[in-house]
């Protein structure tokens, strides 16, 4: 018995296994449907386990569909292959080592690719499980016509370069965009293996696609799912809006981006940890976890600025970044910027609502919970904003903005605002409540005349349909109002609004004093894109501003009049109403010039009896009635039509959770 193992055994040793190599390639080819060779020689080394196979010059047909014919063709190729699973029906290479290879692959949306080597190339089951794999050089033709992902790789190996010593560099076009990238690696890399307690391999890689720069370096267990990364990265671009085609994840829409942290992935978990960096002018601090084992992928973390800079906003609402913001980030080529969009039209015809459309696609794409936090934000201009936060949720199509918390003027903006992208048009609705907000903070110029308002509190309750804000809001219904209650601005104000002139002349010879403010109210029903003004007061122990008219937001016009109406006596008084109209983008002020018109020529009248006389035209005698200012904050906390209080009552109301699909 002993003797018949040990003959055995020399006979599998010395067998001469060239002799098959015609029925092999035959075998093969007539399994996969494609012509193999086997060109010059085959050599196999049995094992206990695992066989040796060793094959001198080797060509692999692709199927007839693909663009490149061969799927391998290379000077060498040795791999291990376990006979045990081949005779269950799998391909299992546990390493594979080849010499000058020319790989030719392919996939197409439909599934079929070029490596499934079963007749059916749309089978997963005949794709072999490769562990490590080893080349000395070659190239790598990938084609994704689907994911508009076209790709060529050369690599060469040279030991004196340490511990990495592979090389490779890659060209193509990634959505019709050129990509580039090269790189070093380890001498031995893990394909997909499947195995665990796998050694990770060194990799570094510095690639450009369209307007995206990325540097990474770490170390990573297996190529092809990038299992077991870890690397520090640095990633620089335009928009991280444009990420989404390549990472599948819908980041929002940016400006100009630098981002450093530690990249990991562990099964279907990615993670961000330690991000440091700027978007456009504002810097940005935290961790960020996208997990796609759930059905629908979630993306989750928690983001910090101490500084937000305004101008980074406006891509997040559909505007073009400001040039400031534009080329805030260094290596960046700067994307059109918001006065480069803004040429060749009149400011008078121009929108100033953003109107890009809500992307539907992204909406539905995943699931997020992300917390953001700005512990301060410059460059507000006319909008004194001093801080903020707001917790995003995304949740089956449906984005919330819930809590979200501005600082402004020494108050606060607080609310939520919803919208359904599961509905075509959205269903959008937004609930604002104003509270304690400084109004001279909000008006520069009061604010530098020292006059002391009394708190402006409000709310904003808008619900509607449409894709983009300017959309929504051109159709909207609901309640806006601002209201404040007791105290002081300077009267040279209130006279100049009132153009009384005699009161002018004794301030600028007797000093500016201050008037008390008794109230203000400013409040408007909204229905179907219209505002209509319900209530806009002002009344102080000076004069009585009372104001009507409509502001169109589906158009952007305005028509406000406002009737200053004196408690006090003057002459040189030239009182008429005060014209707010326009466009948002080009408003006009002015006066109505009937009143003006009859006063001038009752003056030119009198004044040609008697110069005197002209005065007693201008005389105001200050019929003005104070306000009844309870009535008046009264009216102003609630809408009066049915259409805006509809508006206003589901804009506050919280529809029920759905539940999570994923």
């Amino acid at each position: 018995m002993l003797g018949f193992l040990v003959a055995l055994v020399l006979l599998i040793a010395w067998f001469p296994w060239d002799l098959l190599r015609g029925p092999v390639n035959r075998y093969v080819s007539e399994r996969t449907g494609r012509r193999f060779e086997i060109t010059r020689k085959l050599d196999v080394k049995p094992g206990l386990r695992l066989a040796t196979v060793e094959l001198d010059g080797v060509e692999f047909a692709n199927p007839g569909w693909a663009r490149d014919p061969y799927l391998l063709r290379a000077e060498r190729a040795e791999f291990e292959i376990s006979f045990w699973r081949l005779f269950a029906g799998k391909v299992v290479l546990a390493r594979l080592k080849l010499s000058s290879p020319a790989i030719g692959l392919q996939i197409e949306e439909d599934g079929r690719r070029t490596w499934a080597l079963g007749k059916d190339s749309a089978d997963t089951g005949t794709v072999p499980a490769i562990g490590r794999v080893e080349v000395d050089g070659g190239s790598v033709d990938f084609l994704a016509s689907h994911q508009a992902l076209d790709l060529h790789a050369e690599f060469d190996y040279d030991n004196s370069r340490g511990e990495m010593p592979l090389q490779y560099t890659i060209k193509g076009l990634l959505h019709r965009q050129p990509l580039g990238a090269d790189g070093r690696a380890g001498d031995v890399l893990e394909l997909n293996s499947g195995r665990g307690g796998r050694s990770p391999f060194p990799i570094e890689i510095d690639l450009r696609a369209g307007t995206a720069h990325l540097k990474a370096r770490g170390t990573v267990a297996e190529l092809a799912s990038l299992d077991g990364l870890d690397a520090q990265v640095d990633m620089r671009g335009q928009n991280l809006g444009n990420l989404y085609p390549v990472l599948g994840v819908a980041l929002p829409q940016t400006p100009p981006y630098a981002i450093k942290g530690n990249l990991r992935k562990n099964g279907d978990l990615w993670e961000l940890r330690a991000l440091t960096g700027r978007l456009g002018l504002s810097d940005i601090a935290g961790d960020m976890q996208f997990d796609k084992a759930p059905k629908v992928p979630h993306l989750g973390g928690a983001l910090r600025s101490r500084v937000l800079d305004m101008d980074d906003l406006g891509p997040l609402i559909g505007l073009a970044p400001t040039s400031r913001s534009a080329h805030a980030v260094e290596g960046v080529a700067p994307p059109p910027t918001i006065s480069q969009t803004k040429q060749g039209r009149p400011d008078s015809n121009r929108k100033v609502l953003p109107d890009a459309p809500l992307d539907f696609e992204r909406l539905r794409a995943m699931n997020a919970d992300v917390k953001y936090v700005a512990d301060r934000i410059d460059n507000v201009r006319e909008l004194p904003l001093d801080k903020g936060s707001v917790q995003v949720t995304l949740n089956d199509g449906v984005l919330t903005l819930d809590p979200l918390d501005l600082g402004v003027a020494r108050g606060k903006v607080a609310g939520r605002i919803r919208i359904d992208a599961t509905q075509n048009p959205a269903d959008i609705r937004a609930a604002l409540d104003v509270r304690s907000m400084q109004l001279e903070r909000l008006i520069p110029k009061v604010e530098k005349s020292r006059s002391s308002f009394g708190k402006l509190d409000g709310r904003i309750n808008l619900s509607g349909r449409g894709n983009s804000v300017a959309g929504w809001l051109g159709g909207a219904s609901g309640d806006v109002a601002a209201m404040t209650g007791h105290g002081q601005m300077s009267n040279l104000l209130i006279e100049i609004f009132g153009l009384d002139g005699g009161e002018i002349i004794k301030f600028l010879l007797e000093g500016d004093r201050e008037v008390s403010l008794r109230c203000a109210a400013l409040a408007f029903d909204v229905g179907k894109g219209v505002m209509h003004g319900r209530n806009l007061l002002l009344d102080t122990s000076d004069t009585l501003f009372d104001g009507s008219g409509d502001v169109s937001l589906a158009d952007e016009t305005m028509n406000i009049v406002v009737r200053p109406q004196p408690k006090d006596k003057s002459i040189l008084a030239a009182r008429t109403p005060l014209l707010l109209r326009g466009t948002f983008a080009s408003p006009k002020v002015g006066v109505e010039k009937g009143p003006l018109a009859a006063r001038g020529a009752a003056a030119l009248a009198l004044g040609a009896i008697n110069p005197l006389l002209a005065l007693a035209a201008t005389i105001e005698t200050g019929p003005g009635q104070d306000a009844d200012c309870t009535e008046v904050l009264a009216q102003a906390r609630k809408p009066a039509s049915g259409e805006a209080a509809a508006g206003a009552a589901k804009a506050r109301k919280q529809p029920a959770p759905t539940a999570n699909r994923s």
